[in-house]
């Protein structure tokens, strides 16, 4: 088994989750295989109840797998909790604490000097739009922003794998359409691998290298399709042919799931 996803950030092989107490037919998923690349974006969609953030906590270290392995980095990995950037749902900002504050979290946790890294932190908030925020309190902040200092946050954590659960899913579909363009936009200055939950089937395609179906009643595996779109991008990709011709087959892939 060594050296099975050496040049692979993430590696799952036959991974399986069954509630405590639940019946082996109540599974969240079974023989769940994936990996993915360095520098790659990849999404993960599936119907709800599929196990997507289960997946996650799994992947972050918050819950254990019932079967099947985990890697990180090309290594085994049975303690994995700090060893990936984590963002879930809901931004989760600490509403006493200003923009710079909550972005700094991270370094105070690792107990490491926050004023050698202020200059870095500062360059990054001009970068994620947020200069002159840096005082600010979660609750003056737009729901875009809230979720740009999430992300910032998540990537002060010096991991190279981010995990980002639908972290645009509670936005309305003018402030999601500016998110997507700012993150295009940021991407090739962001030098991160990132794994993605959405239930946005444009979202997915307009972001992403890759695209994972998760397991449902009628397909049990695991399903991949390459997203071949150029880059860079922007969101007027979604009018065009080929684009729409991706989103019709993801279609076709989900109703044929259920």
């Amino acid at each position: 088994m060594i050296g099975l996803f050496d040049s692979s950030i993430l590696g799952i092989e036959n991974l399986s989750y069954v509630f405590p107490g639940e019946e082996k037919e109540k599974s969240i998923f079974q023989h769940v295989s994936l990996d993915v690349k360095p520098g790659e974006f990849v999404s993960i969609i599936g119907s709800s109840g599929s196990g997507k953030s289960t997946l996650f906590r799994l992947i972050a270290g918050l819950l254990e797998p019932t079967s099947g392995q985990i890697w990180i980095n090309g290594q085994l990995s049975d303690k994995r909790l700090g060893k990936v950037g984590y963002m879930p749902q809901k931004d989760l900002l600490l509403p006493w604490r200003t923009v710079i504050d909550n972005v700094s979290l991270p370094l105070e946790l690792t107990k490491e000097n926050k004023k050698q890294k202020l200059t870095e932190i500062k360059e990054w908030l001009s970068r994620f739009g947020l200069s002159g925020y840096e005082n600010a309190y979660p609750h003056e902040l737009s729901g875009g922003m809230k979720q740009r200092v999430a992300f910032l946050r998540t990537m002060m954590t010096g991991k190279e794998l981010l995990l980002l659960d639908e972290p645009f899913g509670a936005l309305d579909s003018l402030t999601k359409r500016n998110m997507h363009s700012w993150l295009l936009e940021l991407w090739g200055e962001l030098q991160k691998t990132v794994l993605f939950i959405t239930h946005d089937l444009e979202e997915a395609i307009l972001l992403s290298d890759r695209i994972y179906l998760l397991p449902g009643r009628n397909k049990p595996f695991i399903q991949e399709v390459n997203v071949d779109l150029p880059r860079p991008r922007n969101s007027e990709l979604i009018y065009q042919s080929e684009f729409i011709g991706m989103r019709k087959e993801l279609e076709w892939l989900i109703r044929d799931e259920r």
